[in-house]
């Protein structure tokens, strides 16, 4: 699995011309699934997610995580974190998780980074055409790859 974890001032998805979800203060996670995936690769990102020390504490210094700051998460499936882009210029998708891996594991990221934090976390629609918004904090923009595990 492959995060794009963005630190923001507030964040919003909307489908249809309908806001789905919207936090403030916290952080925005784009979340991309791949073929081999696992519940594992869920738990470890969460652990990650909900303890990465990137919200600044009293000294202006970033030293606190987003349960530390009180923030809120928004989580946003999107294959397209998936692509490969080593041959010619079409990105290939290949490596993206189906349906049938792809939503559990979603889904499961999302329910386990609500039980840490304590707050319910924003979704958007997984295969919806999205509009997401955002206000980068910053900017912080952390990207965490399962596999790579840097």
């Amino acid at each position: 699995m492959r995060l794009v974890i963005q630190r923001v001032s507030r964040a919003s998805v909307t489908v249809d011309g309908e806001v789905k979800s919207s936090i403030g203060h916290g952080l925005m996670v784009l979340v991309g699934v791949e073929h081999g995936d696992t519940l594992d690769d869920v738990k470890w990102l969460v652990g990650k997610t909900t303890a990465l020390r990137i919200f600044d504490d009293e000294n202006g210094v970033m030293n606190r995580s987003v349960i530390d700051a009180g923030g809120e998460v928004l989580a946003v499936s999107q294959f397209t974190l998936t692509a490969s882009t080593r041959k010619g210029n079409r990105p290939s998708y290949i490596r993206a998780a189906g349906h049938d891996v792809a939503v559990p594991l979603y889904e499961a990221y999302c329910e386990q980074i609500s039980a840490v934090i304590g707050k319910e976390t924003g979704r958007g629609v997984f295969g919806a055409d999205m509009k997401v918004e955002l206000i980068n904090d910053g900017p912080v923009t952390i990207i965490i790859d399962s596999k790579l595990k840097e």
